[in-house]
């Protein structure tokens, strides 16, 4: 679990998160959404600590990120998993030497351990046959397919994806949507997702916090969010088509 307690930051004069209250669990989809400008990716950085907050706390699973000393955040790190809008893959590797790429920084398993665990991460994600393909010979949805077996390689507590599905078409969208869905409901895996897409937050949005204007204007869940009567979230939401007919559906 992770825990936001009056997180604010600014630059200069200009207030980009205030007073950010939130907690986000395990074994859930956590989204966070809102417009362009809305602080939702200084936001994840204050969590990943990128950044850190002028005020608050964020607590994983008690443990005061901002106020760790510099080995106890390397060790917090080591429970981190993150997937890029790009999937970040490194084009001199193939799939599988990048999924092995964090085992062989951080872990103390044997190669042979390292490559099984490797193996059995693109295995779940269903990309065991592309193991020694280059990322180049990938689609963008096995691309980010790859992407995630490497981010839950060194078994994290903590998933960050920041907008998935960048790039990528509906229906691969939706496939990395259940991926991440599944994962983190299997692995019990506090998972944090910055999205613009509206197909994943009806999808998977088992808990979703709107900000605006660096506040948090709302929080609830997919099936909540259909009848918020909240006016900036419902501008938000249904300039999107896929919410109109949703609602439309619903009534």
């Amino acid at each position: 679990m992770i825990e936001l307690q009056s997180v604010s930051k600014k630059f200069e004069s200009q207030i980009v998160l205030d007073n950010i209250n939130a907690t986000f669990a395990e074994g859930k989809s956590n989204l966070i959404i809102g417009l362009s400008g809305a602080g939702k990716t200084v936001l994840l950085k204050c969590i990943v600590g990128l950044l850190t907050p002028d005020t608050g706390k964020v607590l994983y699973d008690g443990r005061n990120m901002i106020t760790l000393n510099k080995k106890e955040k390397l060790m917090l790190r080591r429970e981190m998993g993150m997937l890029f809008q790009s999937a970040a893959l490194f084009d001199s590797m193939s799939v599988l030497e990048n999924v092995m790429f964090p085992l062989d920084m951080f872990s103390d398993k044997n190669r042979d351990e390292r490559i099984a665990r490797a193996r059995f991460c693109l295995e779940r994600v269903n990309l065991l046959d592309a193991q020694y393909k280059s990322p180049a010979e990938l689609s963008g949805g096995m691309q980010k397919r790859a992407a995630i077996a490497r981010a839950i390689a060194l078994e994290p507590r903590y998933l960050f994806c920041d907008e998935p599905n960048s790039g990528l078409d509906p229906q691969t969208s939706l496939i990395i949507d259940e991926l991440i869905h599944d994962i983190t409901r299997e692995f019990k895996i506090t998972t944090i997702v910055n999205t613009h897409d509206m197909n994943s937050v009806i999808g998977i949005g088992d808990h979703i916090i709107f900000l605006a204007g660096g506040k948090k204007s709302w929080e609830g869940t997919k099936d909540e969010i259909l009848y918020t009567d909240n006016k900036l979230l419902n501008d938000f939401l249904f300039s999107s088509d896929l919410l109109k007919k949703v609602r439309k559906i619903e009534k």
